[in-house]
């Protein structure tokens, strides 16, 4: 499931092409993805101009000037690829559409938008834009990791007391939003803390360092495009590169990569979700 930063880069990718432009037409080539998708939707993008492109946890938001919002779920294997031509910018030419490509917005400016599942575990939504944070994907999410409601306090108060393990209340969207299991295994290692640690019981002062640790690692997965395990690709089709530096993730049996450390990396599941984590620092 694409995470964080992967959702950001794909934001990032189809900004140039989408913000600021008008879509001309959009081909809906099925009736539903993970849900229907919304009542007349092709006519309702159709004219329709970008004004801005954003994300919120793991959901592309476009805000149109129809005073409509769409929404943007990735979900398993989803990818939103530009096609086409757009100035100053080189794109794959527009072939005819592939069996997966469900819903294809034609710009302005000759570029093309495919949104591709071949899973159909994604989504497609549209909502006001002055009512789009009630939306019932959107209502419950905690606070950005960028975001300047997301610091130490905020933490620290929504984990006092708490038996869930720090894994699972990391994970958890109504505490932070857009962290995913790989990143999680990343921060907790680097954090130092066993991710079988009930978040209760860990010292406010390490619940504070990990806002810090937690911004770090999103930052550097954004810069190298996101991790590529299955199927993520940025929005020209390349994949990400931040898999090449992972710490913990799928590097059960390898050696701790913590400078003096001699452990191991270990795996174990929590919640059905693979843990991989060093035994001998962290605590």
């Amino acid at each position: 499931m694409p995470e964080l930063p992967e959702v950001e880069t794909v934001c990032r990718g189809l900004a140039p092409v989408l913000e600021g432009g008008q879509i001309v037409r959009a081909d809906v080539r099925r009736p539903d993805l993970r849900w229907p998708l919304p009542d007349r939707m092709a006519e309702r993008l159709g004219g329709a101009g970008v004004l801005r492109l954003r994300r919120r946890s793991k959901y592309i938001l476009a805000d149109l000037s129809t005073r409509e919002t769409l929404l943007i779920h990735l979900g398993m294997s989803g990818r939103m690829l530009i096609s086409g031509t757009a100035p100053g910018q080189f794109h794959h030419p527009q072939a005819a559409p592939l069996k997966h490509d469900h819903v294809i917005l034609h710009m302005a400016s000759g570029a093309h938008v495919v949104f591709n599942d071949a899973r159909r575990f994604g989504a497609m939504d549209l909502m006001a834009t002055d009512t789009a944070a009630d939306h019932w994907l959107l209502r419950d999410l905690g606070p950005e990791p960028f975001g300047n409601d997301f610091h130490e306090d905020h933490l620290i108060a929504r984990l006092k007391g708490r038996a869930t393990p720090i894994k699972a209340a990391l994970l958890d969207q109504r505490i932070v939003a857009g962290l995913g299991n790989i990143y999680v295994n990343e921060v907790l290692h680097r954090a130092g803390i066993d991710p079988r640690r009930k978040a209760g019981r860990i010292s406010a002062a390490r619940l504070a360092a990990l806002v810090p640790i937690i911004r770090t690692v999103l930052a550097e997965a954004i810069e190298a495009g996101g991790s590529s395990l299955r199927d993520h690709r940025q929005a020209d089709g390349e994949l990400g590169y931040f898999q090449h530096t992972f710490r913990v993730y799928d590097r059960a049996g390898q050696p701790c990569p913590a400078p003096g450390c001699n452990g191991t990396i270990t795996r174990i599941v929590q919640s059905g979700r693979s843990s991989f984590w060093c035994p001998a620092c962290q605590r």
